[in-house]
Formats: structure tokens, sequence, C-alpha cells
């Protein structure tokens, strides 16, 4: 549920993502298997790196990636201050620190997308310009840490 004090096109916003990962769960549930094989086919070289940071096996790390894709798109028009101060941090550990490019760190969160958009299509214009707002969003907090 969204916080009190959303504006009226924030809150219909925020409505609209909610929604859209409802039908995505009641049609699919789960979106990290497929979104991992996907970021893997697009980024093979990012299947080393999950192993090399998670040695007795990616598949926690990898479920905690898509859920904080999900945490994010479902939090970015109640607080959106919150991811930029997340990505401002994390952007550039996950580089220096752990070797993680940037475009692996965007291309992760667009596959998550990817994959709930493929899968459940909109219902309405509305809904569709709250998905692309919010990529446009946690895309741009990628690319604004991308050489910090």
């Amino acid at each position: 549920m969204a916080a009190q004090g959303l504006t009226l096109a924030d809150a219909a916003a925020f409505q609209a993502i909610e929604a859209r990962l409802e039908r995505y769960a009641e049609a699919r549930g789960d979106p990290t298997a497929p979104a991992i094989a996907e970021f893997y086919r697009r980024f093979p070289e990012g299947r080393a790196s999950f192993l090399h940071h998670s040695p007795l096996g990616p598949g926690q790390l990898e479920e905690e990636m898509v859920g904080n894709v999900l945490y994010y798109l479902m939090s970015w028009f109640d607080r959106p201050v919150e991811a930029r101060i997340a990505f401002d941090s994390s952007v550039p550990h996950h580089r220096v620190a752990l070797d993680v490019p940037p475009d692996w760190y965007r291309g992760f969160i667009e596959v998550v997308i990817d994959e709930i958009e493929g899968a459940v299509p909109p219902l309405d214009a509305d809904e569709a310009d709250a998905w692309r707002q919010v990529r446009e969003g946690l895309v741009g907090l990628v690319e604004r840490n991308r050489f910090v």
C-alpha cells in the first residue's frame, strides 16, 4: 500500500505498478528464474560473477537481486529518494568493489522489467506510462552513477 501524501498522479502510477505485478504473479508466479535466464543470455559473463560472489551457489544471490529490483519497482513512486540514496552508493560499490559493470547493473533491472512487461500487457496507456517512468527512473539512477 502506498504511503499517504502521494500526488494523485503518483498514487495512480503506484497502483498501476502494483496491479501489473499482481497480474504477473497470478499468471506466472515468481519472475526470478526467467529474469535470471535472460540476464545470463544477454550478459553471459555475468554468470561467472554471480558464481564468484556466491561460491556455494548463486541461487540465493539471484533471488535477492530480483527481489531488490521488485522492491524498487514497487517503491519508486512512494519513496524515490530511498532509491536515489541506495543507488548512489550501490552502483559505485558494485563497479569498484565487486567488479560489476554498470551495464550489468542496468541490464539486470531491465531484464526484470522486460520479463514482467513481456508476460503481462498493460491494461491501458496510463499503466504503460507508469512502467515507462519507473524504468527511466531506475535506469537513470544507474546512469547518473556510472562514473562515480
